[in-house]
């Protein structure tokens, strides 16, 4: 009991850490530093994504991943040392992938401009520009983040999951200063994603004494994935994306949920809560609408826990 009293606190002093930022960020922050820093990483950004379609997904989830955990200060790109496991190798992080296109985009920033712009920066254009790239919404990033010098790999663990329910989920985003609406919106980001069987599998087999498998995945559904996950399951890399456009940022992931074909039990809560239900519907109806709100919600994830005391890492990896 008192180790889950410690954990739980521990829990609650590292998102007390990361609330909405009152940091001052910039649209024009780099305007004479670095004018042609966005461009440079758009360049990069684009080039990878020609290169592997899987990068928009990966890229937009590292984000995420990075604002969660001590806000959007880059510390989920560091790399672990012999004395420190980072954020990367943390158990919800350990699928994150394309960390090259922001190793990159980093190197010919520093030949532009050494020292100048932020590894955090980077990544925040970065998330914006892989939507734009796969037919999404664009928006202004502010800029001014600072990188963070801190990354650990058991503070990952705060990240929100697939088998969270809205409930959940609610509390672990206003924690972060973001609201009911921003989850819903946010959440959005599936559309361009890929989950392993590991993720979603304890919805498909046993999952009650009642209900082999969970009654609110359409029945068809349930069955497919189950061709897809077969137990045992000897193929690693088994999986099913999390809508029907995977490589097209679209509003087809909220029509999927409400046909009881969301893959996470995260996101098939949302269409049973009637906290979340109205949202799910209204962007499921109208993509503009989910478009606009999926832009301004970035923008406040962008400012979660904003670093004004860390440095400009010359390698995104290490700290200077």
């Amino acid at each position: 009991m008192a180790l889950q009293m410690f954990y739980s606190l521990t829990i609650l002093l590292i998102i007390s850490g990361i609330s909405q930022s009152r940091a001052v960020l910039d649209s024009r922050y780099y305007e004479k530093t670095c004018p042609q820093a966005e461009n440079i990483i758009y360049q990069a950004v684009r080039n990878a994504t020609t290169y592997d379609p899987k990068v928009p997904a990966r890229i937009l989830r590292m984000f995420f991943h990075d604002c969660f955990v001590r806000g959007c200060d880059a510390s989920v790109l560091l790399d672990s040392t012999t004395t420190n496991k980072a954020e990367k190798d943390g158990p919800p992080n350990l699928s994150l992938a394309a960390f090259f296109v922001i190793d990159d985009a980093k190197t010919k920033l520093e030949k532009a401009c050494p020292r100048t712009v932020s590894c955090a920066d980077t990544l925040a254009i970065a998330a914006r520009d892989v939507v734009v790239l796969s037919g999404g919404p664009n928006w202004t990033v502010l800029k001014g983040r600072k990188d963070g010098r801190i990354s650990r790999a058991n503070e990952s663990l705060t990240l929100p999951g697939p088998s969270f329910n809205t409930s959940q989920l609610i509390q672990s985003f206003s924690q972060r200063g973001l609201t009911t609406k921003d989850l819903v919106t946010l959440s959005g980001g599936h559309t361009l994603g890929f989950s392993h069987c590991s993720s979603f599998e304890a919805r498909l087999r046993n999952f009650s004494k009642v209900h082999d498998f969970d009654p609110n995945l359409n029945p068809q559904f349930a069955q497919d994935l189950k061709t897809k996950c077969p137990k045992p399951n000897q193929d690693s890399s088994a999986g099913h994306f999390l809508d029907s456009t995977q490589s097209v940022f679209d509003n087809d992931y909220y029509r999927r949920i409400v046909g009881g074909k969301g893959v996470f039990l995260s996101d098939q809560s949302m269409i049973l809560d009637y906290r979340t239900r109205w949202i799910v519907e209204a962007f499921a109806r109208d993509q503009s609408s989910f478009f606009s709100e999926f832009a301004a919600s970035m923008v406040k994830l962008g400012n979660v826990g904003v670093n004004e005391n860390g440095e400009v890492r010359v390698n995104c990896r290490v700290v200077n």
